[in-house]
């Protein structure tokens, strides 16, 4: 089974994770299953930008992003080559590298 690598974050995972993802699944359920509350303000219905990550290994094996991700993405903090919304990026068989950003563009945080 892949596993995603999730590096330190300041709030959500300061020591970092290695946590098991069965293929098929979107990077933000698996960190909502394993207890990293990452953002998702739209409940995960590809229409805001809170769940953005930074895949910085397995980017190519993941799903393409579709056209409106891609829109969203440009509104992104900290938007990278290897952006994408966890909520729309699908684990397959390759393990990950993840970092998420420090920031969203979410003026109003449920968490803060």
């Amino acid at each position: 089974m892949p596993q995603i690598v999730v590096l330190p974050h300041h709030a959500l995972c300061p020591d970092g994770a290695v946590i098991e993802a069965p293929a098929g699944k979107s990077i933000c359920d698996v960190l909502l299953e394993n207890d990293i509350d990452i953002e998702h303000a739209c409940e995960k219905s590809c229409a805001c930008t809170t769940c953005h990550v930074i895949v910085r290994e397995g980017f190519a094996s993941l799903n393409e992003a579709g056209e409106t991700e891609e829109d969203l993405l440009d509104k992104a903090w900290g938007l990278e080559a290897s952006s994408r919304l966890s909520c729309q990026a699908i684990v397959a068989e390759e393990d990950l590298v993840v970092e998420i950003p420090r920031y969203t563009i979410n003026h109003a945080s449920e968490n803060h």
